[in-house]
């Protein structure tokens, strides 16, 4: 049964249940050095990245069998002839948790056809849960949230990589910043928040980056 013919709001419910349980997981070895490496060129990964993986991929399968995708997990073309794909990124902002820095999430969305269904973002320091559901708005520890309706950079607050923030600067010298935030999936909760009137994307950010919080930020309101 595809999932617009279900409750979705008892799928989010689930969907955070999953990722509550994955941050308490994660927090296990938070600040405690847990092991860890690089793959491919520089990307680090840790052993709590692993962990989440598996357990996530357990948990989003046992409500909703559909294809995977993941950063931790080698890709399977099979995702491609499925209808519906977890598309999950176990800790976005693995250098700011191996760092023992606060700004990590856990993210999960379920998609359909290329677009997010339902989304959550969890950051376990600090106990933020977002949800979102296509269609239905979205929440911060189920209040619901709103994106900033400024439309003039005077004013605006930004938070990125240093180059593009002098860049913008140097457009509109009255922006404000904020420093950059490690994980790009919560720098979009913080513009589905209000928190920040944007953020910038690099062009090789890739779905799991993405999935969960792009859902969020347009059911905020945002672009």
């Amino acid at each position: 049964m595809p999932a617009d013919d279900i409750d979705r709001a008892l799928l989010c419910d689930r969907l955070a249940l999953a990722v509550r349980e994955a941050g308490a997981l994660a927090l296990q070895t938070f600040r405690r050095q847990p092991v860890n490496w690089i793959k491919g060129v520089s990307s680090p990964v840790s052993e709590a990245d692993v962990a989440v993986d598996a357990l996530l991929r357990e948990r989003l399968l046992s409500i909703r069998d559909a294809g995977w995708l993941s950063e931790e997990t080698e890709d399977d073309p099979a995702r491609l002839r499925r209808a519906e794909v977890w598309v999950v990124d176990p800790i976005d902002g693995t250098r700011a948790y191996l760092a023992g820095l606060p700004d990590w999430v856990i993210a999960a969305a379920l998609v359909r056809a290329g677009r997010p269904l339902v989304g959550a973002l969890y950051a376990p320091v600090s106990g933020e849960l977002f949800l979102a559901v296509a269609g239905e708005g979205a929440t911060l520890n189920g209040a619901p949230i709103a994106a900033s309706t400024g439309d003039h950079l005077a004013g605006a607050t930004f938070s990125g990589a240093k180059r593009r923030l002098d860049s913008l600067a140097a457009i509109e010298p009255r922006i404000a910043t904020v420093p950059r935030i490690p994980s790009l999936a919560l720098r979009l909760a913080r513009v589905a928040t209000g928190a920040l009137d944007g953020t910038f994307v690099a062009p090789n950010s890739r779905d799991w980056d993405l999935a969960a919080a792009d859902l969020l930020v347009h059911e905020a309101g945002g672009l």
